[in-house]
């Protein structure tokens, strides 16, 4: 099906490993769940995996835990890998502008990387 991968800086730090890491182990377990859930479905159903509107082709892993939300952003390279590239706890309705521009950023540093 698919495969996620997370972003890694030039430095080689993982900022969603590292977002991961600050979780409790009952959230993080929701949190590999869903990705989980990405990786296997062929259909995702949306509650969990969207395409973002108004962004540069940024898709979101949604998950719940409790009354906690987070969001995994990210983006396809090709159709079947998804890059993680920015992970937040969602405090408000709207998602901040600052977190879809640096996932924004972080895309568009993973594809001048990776250049073929």
């Amino acid at each position: 099906m698919r495969e996620v991968n997370f972003f890694k800086s030039d430095s080689g730090r993982s900022p969603v490993e590292e977002f991961l890491d600050s979780l409790t182990s009952k959230q993080a377990l929701k949190v590999a769940w869903v990705i989980n859930l990405v990786e296997d479905m062929e259909v995702v159903p949306s509650q969990y995996f969207q395409k973002m509107k108004n962004t540069d082709d940024l898709w979101e892993v949604r998950v719940k835990v409790g009354s906690n939300i987070f969001r995994l952003l990210g983006f396809f390279d090709g159709q079947k890998l998804v890059v993680l590239s920015h992970a937040f706890q969602k405090k408000t309705q709207k998602t901040p502008r600052q977190a879809i521009q640096l996932a924004e950023e972080r895309k568009r540093t993973y594809f001048k990387r990776n250049k073929k």
